[in-house]
């Protein structure tokens, strides 16, 4: 899609014109003001994709709860009852719950935005508006499905705060912050990269899928890492999700086991993927129209 510029490019200034047609694409060609603008969109988008994933539903936006106490019933009845994993003396259910709410935002985080090329090509041949648009309206989408999960978990924990005596440090919650901005930058970079390899690869989607089902055996999401033999503990130190798990469960539970080094690793490993899928994104979207 051609880049709109508005200049005066008239050497003797005697009249205007105003649309500068291009060919090149660039690699960072969207503008946070450009962004601003399309504000409108985007908000628009969140609202469609929200409301229409629940239509025709049997119990529309409360799957959203009643997914995350599924899966944490089957990971109790399997991992705690039946294996015997610890749980480090918290209680099975709210240990469960905790990994399952920051496992969602990142696994949905990824497959949505790895989708967002294709469900939105129609749209791109159509109209011109920041292609950018569409993975971010996605990642707001994620990020509020994940704040009502989050409710959810806050709530769970005050309840053992108050009739099951758990200790609960509600200083150590500010820890969620960075970890919530880390891990949905990393799903949502590596979406954008996905996003326009899929395109003309469509399955690599399923392999995406298989990758995210095997990667969730990585995460200490239903385990610890203190439980994790040490020659093979440098496999789920390389994954920069772990340090994220590990402080989640920390804010909330008070066991976990981070250092400053797995931060810095997990937070530089998130913004080269960011940059690197922006970048992607931009320079191919436009170019990759007619191959869908």
């Amino acid at each position: 899609m051609s880049k709109i510029n508005y200049k005066n490019l008239v050497p003797d200034n005697s009249r205007w014109w105003e649309w500068e047609i291009k060919t090149e694409t660039s690699w960072f060609g969207v503008s946070i003001k450009e962004l601003y603008v399309y504000k409108d969109l985007l908000f628009r988008l969140v609202r469609k994709d929200f409301l229409s994933s629940y239509q025709q539903t049997l119990l529309g936006p409360f799957w959203l709860l009643f997914q995350p106490l599924l899966t944490v019933a089957i990971y109790v009845l399997v991992f705690h009852t039946v294996i015997g994993v610890s749980t480090e003396g918290i209680p099975a259910f709210l240990y469960y719950l905790t990994g399952i709410t920051l496992w969602n935002l990142f696994s949905n985080t990824i497959l949505n935005t790895s989708h967002a090329f294709l469900q939105s090509a129609s749209i791109f041949e159509k109209v011109y508006f920041p292609r950018l648009i569409a993975p971010i309206s996605i990642l707001i989408l994620n990020l509020l499905r994940f704040g009502i999960q989050f409710l959810l978990l806050l709530l769970a924990a005050l309840y053992f705060y108050i009739f099951r005596n758990l200790e609960f440090n509600f200083f150590h919650l500010l820890l969620v912050i960075p970890v919530i901005a880390i891990t949905s930058g990393l799903g949502f970079g590596a979406g954008l990269i996905f996003s326009i390899i899929t395109v003309k690869y469509k399955d690599l989607l399923n392999l995406l899928e298989l990758f995210i089902r095997l990667l969730m055996f990585v995460c200490p999401i239903f385990y610890s890492l203190a439980i994790v033999p040490k020659n093979v503990k440098w496999l789920v130190h390389i994954n920069p999700l772990s340090s994220q798990f590990e402080m989640f469960r920390y804010a909330f539970l008070g066991k976990g086991s981070f250092h400053a080094i797995d931060i810095i690793y997990s937070t530089g490993f998130m913004i080269c993927l960011v940059l690197a899928g922006i970048a992607i994104f931009n320079k191919w979207s436009d170019k990759l129209i007619d191959v869908v």
